[in-house]
């Protein structure tokens, strides 16, 4: 692996990968291939999810988390962010097989305890798979890695609060420290958390939404004046049309196949566009149906586009080109032209744009045969009751932002927004990651944010835009940085450009990591390293004998609480909100202008902060009160958008196409369905075929059959950019129906090959759906060791 420069050692000096597993296992497992699914769920999901919980729990533990799980008073799943239906919170709840998975991690009963680590230095441990590392468990108590050593040591909560401080105030400065934060964490931690940092003096927020839906966020905002999706659960029951677009909702947001199985019942029809055909966009076996869960399933996609990646601006442009035709056709009978001119601008600019396309060309540039095209584009047109629902597939590329803009001019055209059965619908994928940035974690705080925390806190917060994720990188590995915390997450398994990140992460003097379980993050450190382990979801979480609740947002805008019902693993965890009060309280002292003494035992005075800071949360605590929760204000689900121009906006949106040379491929990366983000569950990607191994590379049969690759052959992966080359190595190929010149892995495996330097325009988000890569032979490259 390049290390452009950057020393890559332990603590004694010695050379050291931030992923070894970049070179590969010296012999690989017992690789299977067999036939991709072509549904989801099932008895088969419930077997292997009912396996987890019990073999990481025990079947008392592990069924009383379940029985707890997505209901009423119960624990919101650590999972993806898809909504609750309130019929199941009030009786069965709902759950998926990845979110039994989910909670099995955080319910098991084994601890990475003082022992533990005495047994294992970091050197041997940074050496195992991200899987590995995440199967030894909770971290027990408060752990310190000091200068020079290989072993994490306790410490007391009190000394490392201390240390935490003294370093902040007395080893580094505001703007040299970085303060990261994971989707899973609660609204009260999360307001906490700002809070705490912008009275330190920084927006040095950086966010696991960086790496995800910044771009959706941007895009929307631009466009409907809110970045969030403006659609309900109910309205899928309403709809007509639903297109599903870079999205695997099967294994990423498996609950949301009830919604479309309800919608199909209710007569909508369901295009997906993707590059890979996926299990969960064919049919759904639904496992609380009798009938269901003995092998009948319900049917999904009407129609399947298997587009090219990076093809969904030129196909979008082609469907929108196609109704404009329709509509010169039909005068008066396809757009809906009240709608356009009574709440948007911007149509005649993308009218003249468009017409000065070449349809033939854009259908090419897709990748989509031409009839499928046409035929998406007059679904389309016949209603305008349709919801567009996307995920990574495309948010991930330098031309994100243009994608989904692109899909919200289809929605302008039809006045498919803010009525029943019609909107936008970004699917996070993170259970609390839009909450997050509700409560302020971000790098760019709006001054409306700035001036109430003034106004209530008595303080002025720092107005000068922090780092993103790809800026906080960049500024460690130029030594601008002393200080990185981070509020949950794997950090380094989940940026990009894996070896420059862990770069930067080592060349910081102290690094700091609220967590539950062992990851790769904390073994790649600072100078000093310090984990705090914290309660799950999952955990009862007691402050004088009473039972508190923390609340999250899920992907539509409901707020609503979440309690845990398990027994803590270890006695000497600390609830996240809890933690951060810590650090405040030693870095700022009794005489902080917030009195962070004065949070009650309920988290209230923390509701009653948020209520008083962020739009949308007066009466917080009385409001919460109410099992549903509530939802929070969103003009586009009214046809109010508050865009700089008062009115939704078309745009005219461009991409940038690949140019590929012989033998290169543009890559993607992807989950399999044994991992959330990057949590691994385990080597299993059923829906898909592939078994025992994690390390193989999907590619077209053609373009396997013309590089004369066999099922199952050795290549190596190499991206170039910038000047510098980048290598991971020992995968095995997969021919798969995928479009031909693209090729998709897993990640965190081929993170190491997604350029620092490449990201979204508009929303620096990394381009990990976006990697011109080579793959060489294991015969052409010589020894595999080298």
């Amino acid at each position: 692996m390049e290390n452009n420069g950057q020393e890559n050692k332990d603590n004694r000096g010695r050379e050291q990968s931030a992923v070894p597993s970049a070179q590969g296992p010296a012999e690989f497992l017992n690789l299977k291939i067999r036939e991709p699914h072509h549904k989801a769920a099932g008895a088969e999901a419930v077997a292997v999810a009912l396996r987890h919980v019990i073999t990481e729990a025990g079947p008392v533990r592990g069924m009383k988390a379940l029985n707890h799980l997505n209901k009423f008073g119960g624990v919101d799943c650590p999972g993806c962010a898809w909504p609750d239906p309130d019929d199941h919170r009030s009786v069965l709840g709902e759950y998926c097989e990845n979110g039994a998975k989910a909670i099995a991690e955080e319910a098991t009963t084994r601890l990475t305890d003082p022992e533990f680590f005495q047994r294992h230095d970091v050197t041997a441990l940074s050496q195992l798979s991200d899987y590995e590392i995440g199967k030894s468990g909770r971290i027990a108590m408060p752990m310190i890695l000091e200068p020079g050593s290989r072993h994490y040591k306790p410490i007391s909560w009190e000394h490392a609060f201390s240390r935490i401080a003294r370093f902040l105030r007395e080893r580094t400065t505001p703007e040299r420290s970085v303060f990261y934060t994971s989707g899973r964490t609660s609204n009260e931690a999360a307001f906490l958390y700002q809070l705490m940092v912008r009275q330190y003096g920084t927006n040095n927020l950086p966010d696991c939404s960086n790496m995800c839906h910044e771009s959706s966020g941007v895009a929307l905002k631009q466009t409907l004046g809110l970045g969030k999706g403006s659609v309900t659960l109910q309205d899928f029951e309403k709809a007509r049309l639903i297109l599903v677009v870079g999205q695997n909702p099967g294994t990423n947001h498996p609950r949301m196949l009830t919604a479309l199985q309800k919608a199909k019942k209710a007569g909508a029809k369901i295009i997906s566009i993707n590059p890979l055909p996926e299990a969960g966009l064919m049919a759904f076996s639904n496992p609380q149906k009798a009938h269901q869960l003995l092998g009948a399933s319900t049917a999904l996609s009407d129609l399947h586009l298997p587009v090219r990646i990076n093809g969904d601006v030129p196909l979008f442009k082609a469907m929108l080109l196609h109704i404009l035709r329709m509509e010169e056709d039909r005068p008066g009978h396809v757009l809906n032209t009240r709608f356009i001119e009574e709440y948007t601008c911007g149509f005649d600019a993308l009218q003249g744009h468009l017409v000065s396309q070449d349809f033939g060309a854009l259908v090419a540039a897709s990748g989509v045969p031409e009839p499928l095209v046409i035929q998406a584009a007059e679904w389309i047109a016949s209603t305008d009751r349709f919801i567009s629902c996307w995920a990574m597939g495309l948010t991930q590329h330098r031309n994100a932002v243009d994608n989904i803009r692109e899909i919200v001019n289809l929605h302008l055209l039809k006045g498919a927004v803010g009525i029943p059965g019609a909107g936008t619908c970004p699917v996070r994928g993170h259970s609390n990651v839009q909450g997050d940035r509700t409560m302020g974690i971000h790098e760019r705080p709006s001054p409306a944010l700035l001036d109430s925390i003034e106004r209530e806190f008595h303080f002025s917060p720092p107005r000068e835009h922090g780092f993103d994720t790809v800026e906080a990188i960049r500024a460690m590995n130029d030594g601008r940085v002393d200080f990185f915390m981070a509020m949950g997450g794997n950090f380094l398994s989940a940026a990009p450009d894996t070896e420059v990140t862990a770069a930067g992460l080592r060349r910081c003097g102290m690094t700091v990591h609220v967590a539950t379980k062992l990851n790769r993050t904390h073994l790649v450190h600072g100078e000093t390293s310090i984990l705090l382990p914290c309660l799950g979801r999952t955990d009862i979480d007691l402050h004088n004998g009473q039972p508190r609740f923390v609340t999250v947002e899920n992907s539509m805008g409901i707020v609503h609480s979440s309690q845990g019902n398990l027994k803590p693993p270890s006695s000497h965890l600390l609830s996240e909100p809890d933690i951060v009060v810590g650090i405040a309280m030693a870095l700022f002292g009794e005489e902080s202008a917030v009195p962070w003494h004065s949070i009650d035992s309920d988290y209230g005075r923390i509701r009653e902060w948020i209520s008083a800071t962020i739009p949308g949360f007066e009466k917080f605590n009385e409001r919460i009160g109410d099992p549903a929760g509530f939802y929070l204000p969103n003009g586009p689900r009214h046809r109010q958008f508050t865009t700089e121009e008062g009115r939704a906006v078309f745009t005219i949106n461009d991409w940038e196409p690949w140019a590929l040379a012989e033998g290169q491929y543009l890559m993607m990366t992807i989950r399999s369905h044994d991992q959330f983000n990057t949590t691994i569950y385990g080597l299993n990607d059923r829906y898909r075929g592939v078994y025992f191994e994690r390390r193989v590379v999907f590619m077209s049969h053609e373009d396997a059959a013309s590089r004369g690759f066999r099922r199952g052959q050795v290549v190596h992966l190499r991206s170039c950019s910038s000047g510098r080359t980048r290598k991971v190595r020992n995968f095995k190929v997969v021919p798969y129906d995928i479009p031909r010149g693209c090729v998709a892995t897993y990640f965190p495996e081929c993170n190491p090959l997604v350029p620092l330097e490449s990201f979204a325009r508009g929303s620096n988000t990394p381009t990990s759906k976006s990697v011109v890569v080579e793959l060489v032979a294991d015969s052409a490259e010589g020894d595999s060791n080298g």
